[in-house]
């Protein structure tokens, strides 16, 4: 069960326990059912209206209740954004390894690998991109990451996600955001893959339309969130609770299963998305749009107009613009772009860029179509047609330099060291003698 919207306000309750939120006050002297009260605020306090983010929790035991946390190993999950010196190069990664089952069981957790990343969760102003790998569902244990939000894309393999306000089952080309402080667990059916990007100290939001209007990109009524659901369960065996904190990992005991949330209201929740229900604008006459046309979700820096970080997609659509070479153009940026691709052939890399691997172009580090696709294009009769049929490419841009992890570079061993040959092959066609004619 869902509902649908995006940053509203909403109340659900378990069918099983009707009349368990409080009738007209947020902590009563006696909740009903005998649960207890527990506020999650993903903002502060005093943060104006329509940034203020908190959530109401009527739960059968509160989530203070557990042992003490200590330290647990890590394993490729890093904040030192030092560990190796920092590289300019294009970067790009073929797919990267699902652990086989047969050989190791990998849970969520312990199959995050953070490939690059900048700025610091003590002082909430940063961001870290990660690849998640496993093979085996996470049990009588969740995670909570106390350091920002996650917005999770699956690539091979769905994910049934439960948290604390009910369950999601998140598909490829579908994406969820677990926000700040949210405790979940995650089942998988197999080899299982999908890239993750992590803010700290900002939320992510629906980007604002300006010129556009009142419609299009994505919608807030086609974001979902999950209806509350309850487990009253005691484990005797004790079970972990995982806390991702300061860019370090932590676990403590309890005896009660965390998914005791009964009913809950509030505008601060975990949602997901389809990215088919993307309403795509774009050039109809000639030349580009900005690729900020594709923004799904942003994540706002204190400077008008500039991201911590943006979640761009590049779906399937319609090319008709005259007279132009319609795919991306040459570019050196002030941000870094980091891209994926969750199914298909991207257009301006159709070898080599697969799914399940990435890229990485960082600030001013020149990047674009490779030779073969340049002249292609340069060459190809302008009829209208279909771009990116059966694809679906990302890209993660922040206005942060990135660095790249030791695991990125060596570790992993997916690191495409032949990838700056795709342009080796473009050649000069100047010819000072020659003036084309101009529509």
């Amino acid at each position: 069960r869902y509902m649908s919207g995006f940053g509203n306000e909403f109340s659900s309750e378990d069918p099983r326990c009707p009349g368990a939120l409080p009738d007209g006050q947020n902590n009563p002297q006696v909740c009903p059912y005998g649960l207890y009260a527990e506020q999650l605020s993903g903002s502060a306090f005093t943060c104006p209206r329509p940034t203020n983010k908190r959530s109401w929790l009527y739960r059968i035991l509160p989530s203070v209740k557990h042992k003490p946390f200590t330290p647990v190993y890590c394993g490729n999950i890093t904040e030192s954004w030092n560990e190796v010196e920092p590289d300019p190069n294009q970067l790009r990664w073929l797919p990267f390894t699902i652990p086989k089952s047969l050989d190791k069981k990998v849970d969520f957790v312990s199959g995050l690998n953070t490939i690059c990343g900048a700025g610091d969760a003590k002082s909430r102003n940063g961001i870290g991109i990660h690849m998640y790998t496993c093979n085996t569902s996470m049990t009588d244990r969740c995670f909570n990451n106390s350091d920002g939000d996650f917005l999770i894309v699956p690539q091979q393999g769905n994910l049934l996600i439960t948290t604390e306000f009910g369950k999601m089952m998140v598909e490829p080309n579908e994406i969820c955001v677990i926000q700040q402080g949210m405790r979940f667990t995650v089942d998988v059916y197999g080899e299982t893959r999908g890239y993750i990007l992590e803010v700290y100290g900002a939320h992510f939001e629906l980007p604002d339309l300006g010129p556009i209007g009142a419609n299009g990109l994505a919608n807030p009524r086609d974001f979902q969130c999950p209806a509350a659901w309850y487990e009253d369960r005691t484990v005797h065996t004790g079970y972990t609770v995982i806390n991702k904190y300061q860019g370090k990992l932590f676990s403590c005991q309890q005896d009660f299963s965390p998914f005791n949330v009964v009913a809950w209201h509030g505008n601060y929740t975990p949602y997901k998305y389809n990215l088919e229900k993307f309403m795509a604008i774009n050039a109809v006459a000639f030349d580009h749009a900005d690729p900020s046309i594709f923004t799904v979700l942003t994540a706002k820096s204190t400077r008008p107009g500039v991201a911590i970080a943006d979640f761009v997609i590049f779906p399937p659509r319609w090319g008709v613009a005259e007279n132009t070479f319609r795919p991306p153009y040459y570019h050196r940026n002030c941000m870094s772009e980091f891209m994926g691709l969750i199914k298909g052939h991207y257009e301006a890399k159709e070898e080599g860029f697969l799914p399940g691997g990435g890229s990485l172009h960082s600030m001013m580090t020149p990047h674009g179509p490779d030779a073969y696709c340049f002249e292609k294009n340069s060459m190809a009769d302008l009829e209208p047609e279909r771009v990116a049929e059966g694809t679906m490419a990302f890209m993660f841009e922040s206005s942060f330099s990135m660095a790249v992890t030791k695991w990125a570079l060596e570790t992993c061993q997916r690191l495409d060291k032949t990838y700056y040959q795709c342009w080796e092959p473009l050649r000069s066609h100047f010819n000072p003698n020659f003036r084309p004619s101009h529509k």
